[in-house]
């Protein structure tokens, strides 16, 4: 298993879920710097760049930090022709078969072999990827069909195989193959848009939480926030929470989404600003400045809160901002 550690682990900070997640055979991120992180806080696992890299700098630091690549264009290739270092490297050849992003398609696929197999920087066998791009759609016809060309395009090549993201090591067997990659699931989201984290068996590991720091009392017909648009519909009481789209809250997150304060499920009220919500929190007992607000996390699946704002959980999670506290547990 590869655990995907991309985007700063998807919000939660990219060392403390790498000590998390050590168990796992290796860690996969996007970037250099990513993998650069990981071996400046002493762990020595496998690393695989997900995204390869791109010039001569960046493959003398992959070598000097014994990375693996995931090559997926012909100036890649051509990068590791050139180099000249004692160091060989592990390839994992990504190969396109419908997610039209990155990969080699099928014309592309023999030419890339043969230059790889006779590269003397890069180990062999190559491992063979492929990424999925409808694997959340469980009753489709686009995963099979990937899957059926993966299949078809390797069936004679050695070398393991890896395919599964999170979605297809749930929901598709023959995706499982050698080595599997999961992400989201790792940090106890559900990776299906119709289902929730809890579904799947899967705990949250991101609470995002703020605190109450003003309560206010507001007439009938009273407006709330930016452009007003919430109306209060009886006399109410509006707790202001210190949490905005400057967090990573998303502001188009809808009036009615669910929070909880002092533990208690209460209703966002008006438009997310950059540094406050605004929450009716008229049927509540009494709340006070101080009070803990949880914005999502158990009791408030960050699925919930994604639909609400017309996103997915990854953007909510990899969105969280620079200026919220990380408190590791």
């Amino acid at each position: 298993m590869l655990a995907v550690l991309k985007a700063n682990a998807y919000g939660h900070g990219i060392v403390p879920a790498a000590v998390a997640l050590a168990a796992a055979d290796g860690f996969a991120v996007a970037r250099l710097e990513e993998g650069i992180e990981l071996r400046a806080a002493g762990l020595r696992h496998r690393v695989v760049l997900l995204e390869g890299v791109f010039g001569s700098d960046a493959l003398r630091q992959a070598a000097h930090h014994g990375f693996e690549l995931v090559v997926h264009e012909p100036g890649q290739i051509a990068l590791l022709e050139s180099w000249r270092g004692d160091h060989r490297f592990s390839v994992w050849l990504k190969i396109d078969s419908g997610m039209g992003r990155l990969g080699f398609r099928a014309a592309e696929l023999p030419a890339a072999r043969t230059r790889l197999g006779a590269c003397a920087a890069v180990l062999q066998p190559l491992t063979l990827m492929t990424h999925l791009a409808e694997a959340e759609d469980r009753a489709g016809p686009h995963t099979p069909g990937q899957l059926q060309r993966f299949a078809a395009l390797t069936a004679e090549l050695p070398g393991e195989r890896s395919i599964a993201n999170s979605a297809g090591l749930v929901a598709w067997v023959a995706a499982r193959a050698d080595w599997v990659r999961p992400g989201l699931m790792l940090y106890g989201v559900s990776p299906f848009p119709e289902l929730q984290g809890s579904e799947l068996g899967l705990r949250p590991a991101m609470t995002l939480e703020t605190r109450v720091i003003a309560v206010r009392n507001i007439a009938t017909g009273d407006r709330v926030g930016y452009g007003g648009c919430w109306v209060a519909p009886r006399p109410s009481r509006i707790a202001v929470a210190a949490a905005g789209y400057g967090d990573g809250y998303p502001r188009n997150t809808a009036s009615g989404t669910p929070v909880l304060v002092n533990e208690r499920p209460a209703l966002l009220a008006g438009r997310v600003s950059m540094d406050m919500v605004t929450i009716d929190v008229t049927d509540l007992p009494r709340v006070a400045v101080g009070d803990p607000v949880l914005l999502w996390g158990p009791g408030v699946p960050v699925e919930v809160v994604a639909r609400a704002a017309g996103t997915v959980p990854y953007e909510l999670l990899c969105g969280v901002s620079q200026r919220v506290h990380l408190d590791v547990r």
